[in-house]
């Protein structure tokens, strides 16, 4: 999984919002967030959402929001990427944990997708 950060949380407004890419087979650990609603606006592919137990299928054009204290992940069992904007509000340290774990790189088609979508 592939995360980057694209809005960091300001003290007027506490959300942020990340870029993110599940390569085929990926998927997040479970996890959770205390006060936080996490959205996704999936932007290519199509994964399963996990939430308390329960399985969402999500697909490209497809809005999900988590409530806080959901037990989520989102897991990739397709062959090609999926993609989507996640927004945290409140960000809650969300944005400086994905600043200080290991770096990753994005490849050209990532860049593609990416810059097809911000036009």
């Amino acid at each position: 999984m592939k995360l980057a950060v694209l809005k960091f949380p300001t003290l007027e407004h506490d959300t942020s919002v990340v870029f993110e890419v599940w390569d085929p087979g990926g998927a997040q650990p479970l996890n959770s967030h205390p006060r936080s609603f996490e959205s996704f606006f999936f932007l290519h592919g199509s994964g399963t959402a996990i939430c308390d137990g329960d399985e969402i299928e999500v697909s490209a054009g497809g809005f999900l929001v988590l409530p806080p204290m959901s037990q989520h992940r989102i897991v990739n069992r397709r062959e090609y990427k999926l993609y989507a904007i996640t927004t945290m509000s409140p960000d809650d340290g969300f944005a400086a944990l994905i600043e200080s774990g290991v770096p990753t790189t994005f490849d050209e088609v990532d860049y593609e997708m990416f810059s097809c979508r911000a036009m």
